[in-house]
């Protein structure tokens, strides 16, 4: 071959040192005016420094200098480099990246669960990331990553569900804070679940705009007399609607001797009637008041429990949930929904053996917030309360669920119904104790 072609140019090869004892003569070497230290103090793979800004140069180019496929392979090739580059240079290009309207997936992988000072750039900023990078970082990242993605706006519920299921508590108090992300009904129930241990949850719960009455009557059971009351108040919802669409039903249920559990069941939520008029024709008393008040001279028994279910139309499940309520304002509800005034509710107290005064002579503080209870309660919505816990406590409780709840086995939520997980959630405690 002739001129230079089959040859490399000298000038494209790396030259050595006039020092270097393996150059050609051997000759002494020429002397150099730049010191030792200051030899030391020069970048150390400058070219490797330079090449990785021209990479991410190449990479946050328009759409109309490089295509998709370019882009993507000079980004496998930035990948690879960063893996070994100091943070600084990582969290130069996270930064770069961040304010990019389309950024390639490899380098999103590796730099979203970097180091903090790394990653936040793209996990507080980035609008290009989809909900899988936001579900690869909650599942990949630390805590501190989740911390961060936890008050990112419009976190979709994927994601919300996702950091919830790492049981932080740091990143579910955060989450809750955030406005601006969105919970599923599960994330919801997930965190009423962890209520029952972290108190501190139950404010921020009350807060979410998900939270909707199935949830807030389980988280009633151990909610304080202000939160409940918040929730009586809040989800304590009418069924005029449901009566007036189901008016003609009753007669054909009738008619068909309520054989039809189904509907049986779903009617007797809707109905506007509580007591139970079959139970007191075969009660010994003659009204629930009777049992209330003959209940307070002889005391509560499991019996007189039992009756005083039956009289108000709920299960004796349900009414033993109520009467061992530690708060008490659960017999508020029981009272309000079946037409019991304030004399039988103090009756009910006393049957119980609660205290009725305190060390000063007035009315104890509990009995205090139950009363209050009582008096802003309406009878309608009272009903409704009460016939959802009846409903989800009892109706949905099957032997199978109450062999799981009392041996402490793992139940699946996902593949329950909505009241079967209202009452997994309400008597796991009551049946481990």
């Amino acid at each position: 071959m002739s001129g230079n072609h089959g040859r490399m140019s000298s000038a494209a090869l790396p030259s050595r040192p006039d020092n270097d004892p393996h150059r050609e003569g051997g000759g002494p070497a020429v002397a150099n005016d730049i010191g030792p230290d200051i030899r030391e103090e020069a970048p150390k793979f400058q070219a490797r420094h330079v090449l990785m800004r021209r990479l991410a140069d190449v990479v946050c180019l328009p759409e109309s200098r490089i295509n998709a496929f370019e882009r993507a392979v000079t980004a496998d090739l930035l990948v690879e480099m960063l893996r070994e580059a100091e943070v600084e240079d990582r969290a130069r290009v996270s930064r770069r990246l961040s304010i990019l309207a389309e950024v390639p997936n490899s380098l999103v992988r590796l730099l979203i669960v970097d180091d903090i000072e790394v990653a936040r750039p793209l996990i507080e900023t980035c609008d290009a990331l989809n909900d899988g990078d936001l579900f690869y970082a909650a599942r990949h990242g630390k805590t501190a990553h989740r911390l961060l993605l936890a008050s990112r706006k419009n976190l979709s519920s994927i994601v919300s569900e996702t950091l919830i299921n790492t049981e932080s508590l740091a990143v579910i108090e955060v989450l809750l804070r955030n406005a601006k992300c969105t919970l599923s009904q599960t994330a919801i129930e997930t965190v009423v679940a962890m209520s029952q241990n972290e108190p501190s949850l139950i404010p921020l719960i009350m807060k979410r705009p998900e939270l909707r009455p199935s949830s807030a009557y389980i988280l009633f059971w151990w909610a304080e007399s202000d939160i409940r009351r918040q929730i009586l108040s809040r989800f304590g919802v009418n069924r005029e609607v449901m009566q007036d669409m189901a008016a003609d039903v009753f007669a054909m249920a009738a008619e068909e001797r309520w054989q039809d559990a189904m509907s049986r069941k779903a009617l007797q939520f809707i109905e506007r009637r509580q007591r139970n008029r079959e139970a007191l024709k075969k009660s010994p008393y003659k009204s629930l008041e009777a049992a209330i008040a003959d209940a307070a001279t002889q005391g509560m028994t499991r019996k007189m429990a039992e009756e005083i279910s039956y009289l108000s139309g709920i299960k004796p499940s349900t009414g033993a949930k109520l009467l061992r309520d530690r708060g008490g304002e659960g017999l508020a509800v029981l009272c309000k929904a079946t037409g019991l005034s304030k004399r039988a509710l103090r009756a009910l107290w006393k049957a119980l053996r609660r205290p009725m005064k305190g060390p000063d002579g007035t009315t104890h503080p509990h009995l205090a917030e139950v009363l209050i209870t009582y008096d802003v309660l309406a009878v309608d919505r009272a009903q409704t309360v009460l016939r959802y816990w009846n409903w989800s406590l009892s109706s949905a409780l099957t032997h199978v669920m109450l062999r799981a709840l009392s041996s402490g086995e793992e139940v699946d939520l996902e593949g329950l119904s909505v009241p079967q997980r209202a009452a997994m959630l309400a008597f796991a405690q009551d049946l481990k104790s």
